[in-house]
């Protein structure tokens, strides 16, 4: 028997750190593990079937999931929210971790994170994304960039990784690196309900000429785009979009293109996606 990587996040704390922690499985099972912790407590449901409520550990034996791309959805046993719905790939041998502190529009928090292996088994790995992007990250308390995050080459050990945005609650998440892989980090930050003014969601700007007369859905780490009513991810969501279609551009403000939605995407005439994931044609 060998040993192989896996995480362990604990459960929430205050501070909203995770550290996770490497231990060892077998290589012959062709599974990984999938944990998924909440607040409030969820139903969780992997490609559309009810496996149990949050906190929730498929981390031995028959319980693993076997290597592929999952959908992983959780809907909150209190509030009124609306549930969470992300695509997770799981890896041999690793954990993944699914984590979702629900809130009300943009209020809302969380992060998914997972180990990818790579080709060069020397070295380790760092790629975060943050949602909302251009979000300042520090690496052991130095600055190293904004987001999204790739960091070719990191020390084989244990690591802070915060991340900061003028109007967000900071996230801070340890983690442990490992030779041969990338640590993989997707993270919601949440608004800080102490500057939630208007002035502290990031708006749209004054509307910009339109010049062209398409947009082109680019792939997302979700596998779908979500369309806003209004410029700004506190905004509802009125529809989603996947990669590869191409919609008409009715306007564009920074960071935000308005686009014509087809009768089958919604109720909603037209919408707002984010510029990051599109590209005028």
């Amino acid at each position: 028997m060998k040993r192989l990587l896996i995480f362990l996040a604990p459960a929430f704390i205050a501070l909203l750190v995770f550290i996770p922690l490497i231990i060892f499985l077998s290589q012959k099972s062709g599974r990984g593990a999938l944990q998924v912790t909440s607040i409030p407590k969820s139903k969780v449901y992997v490609n559309g079937k009810l496996v149990g409520q949050t906190p929730l550990c498929q981390c031995e034996g028959a319980q693993m999931l076997r290597v592929g791309d999952y959908t992983i959805r959780l809907v909150p046993q209190e509030g009124d929210f609306s549930p969470f719905e992300q695509k997770v790939t799981i890896y041999k041998s690793v954990m993944t971790v699914v984590d979702r502190t629900f809130g009300q529009g943009a209020f809302a928090e969380g992060l998914i994170m997972t180990l990818n292996p790579i080709s060069d088994k020397n070295i380790s790995q760092l790629f975060a994304i943050t949602f909302p992007d251009k979000t300042e990250a520090f690496l052991d308390n130095s600055p190293v960039g904004t987001t999204p995050l790739d960091l070719k080459s990191v020390t084989d050990s244990d690591h802070e990784l915060m991340f900061k945005k003028d109007g967000y609650k900071d996230k801070t998440i340890r983690v442990k690196t490992a030779k041969g892989f990338k640590l993989s980090a997707i993270v919601y930050l949440g608004i800080n309900p102490e500057v939630a003014t208007q002035s502290a969601v990031p708006q749209a700007t004054s509307s910009a000429v339109v010049a062209v007369s398409k947009v082109l859905i680019l792939n997302t780490p979700t596998g779908f785009l979500r369309v806003r009513e209004t410029p700004s991810i506190a905004s509802p969501e009125v529809a989603r979009v996947n990669p590869g279609d191409t919609f008409d551009l009715v306007s564009e403000k920074e960071g935000w293109f308005e686009i014509r939605l087809n009768p089958t995407d919604g109720g909603a005439k037209t919408g707002w996606i984010s510029s990051q994931y599109a590209k005028k044609q």
